[in-house]
C-alpha cells in the first residue's frame, strides 16, 4: 500500500509541474520561450531585463504559482522516494539512488522558497541539487532497480541518467547545440521528470504487489 502511495505522488507531483508550467508561461504578456527562458524564470518576482547567462526580459505574472508548484513537485518527490522501496534492489547502490532522488526534491522545494532573482544563492544551490544529484541519482537508479522492473524500463533510465549528465555539462559550459539555454536546461531536468512519471505508472498499473503468487489451480 505505501509503495502505491509512493507511485500516485510521483505522477501526481510530475503532472501538476507540467500543467502548471504550462499555465504560467501562458500568462506571459511577452511569449515565454522553452529555447531562450530558464524554467526558474516562471518563479522570478519582479519584471526586469535579466543578463545572465544569456539576456532576456523576464514579467511571470504567476510566479506564485509557480513557486508553489516547485515546492510541492519537490515535496512529492521525496515522498515517492521514501515510499517506493519494492522497486529497488536491497544494497548500497539503491540506497544512494533513492537518496539523490530525494535531494533533487529538495531541490524543488528550495528552487520554490527562493526564487532566482530574489535570493540568487539558494536558487542556484536548488538548481544544484535538481540537475546535479539528481541526474546522478537517475544514473545510479538504472543498476538499482529491482529485476521487478522490466529490463527495458532499466536501461532507458540508465540511458536518460547518461543524457542528463551530459546534457548538464553542455548547459554549464554554455554549448546548447542550437537548442538555447532554456532548451539545454530542458534536457539536463526534465530527464529526471519523465522518468518519475514513467517508473510511477509502471508501479502503480502493472507492478504486482510484493508476494503475489499465481492461485493453484
Amino acid at each position: 500500500m505505501k509503495a502505491r502511495i509512493g507511485y500516485s505522488v510521483w505522477i501526481a507531483g510530475v503532472v501538476q509541474f507540467f500543467a502548471i508550467h504550462w499555465i504560467v508561461e501562458s500568462a506571459w504578456a511577452r511569449p515565454y520561450s522553452w529555447a531562450r527562458n530558464n524554467i526558474s524564470d516562471l518563479g522570478n518576482a519582479h519584471c526586469a531585463m535579466q543578463q545572465e547567462p544569456e539576456p532576456r526580459y523576464i514579467c511571470s505574472p504567476e510566479h506564485g504559482l509557480m513557486n508553489l508548484s516547485f515546492i510541492a513537485l519537490g515535496t512529492l518527490l521525496v515522498v515517492g522516494a521514501a515510499l517506493t522501496g519494492p522497486m529497488w534492489r536491497r544494497g548500497a547502490t539503491a540506497a544512494i539512488a533513492r537518496f539523490l532522488l530525494a535531494g533533487a526534491g529538495l531541490g524543488f522545494a528550495l528552487a520554490g522558497l527562493a526564487p532566482a532573482d530574489v535570493h540568487e544563492n539558494q536558487h542556484a544551490l536548488g538548481a544544484l541539487l535538481i540537475m546535479g544529484t539528481g541526474n546522478i541519482g537517475l544514473l545510479l537508479a538504472g543498476v538499482g532497480l529491482s529485476i521487478r522492473v522490466p529490463g527495458p524500463l532499466r536501461w532507458a533510465t540508465s540511458l536518460l541518467g547518461i543524457t542528463a549528465v551530459m546534457a548538464l555539462g553542455l548547459f554549464f559550459s554554455h554549448h546548447y547545440l542550437g537548442l538555447g539555454m532554456g532548451g539545454m536546461e530542458r534536457v539536463a531536468a526534465f530527464p529526471l521528470l519523465v522518468w518519475t512519471l514513467a517508473v510511477g505508472a509502471h508501479g502503480l498499473f502493472h507492478q504486482k504487489p510484493v508476494g503475489t503468487t499465481r492461485p493453484v489451480s
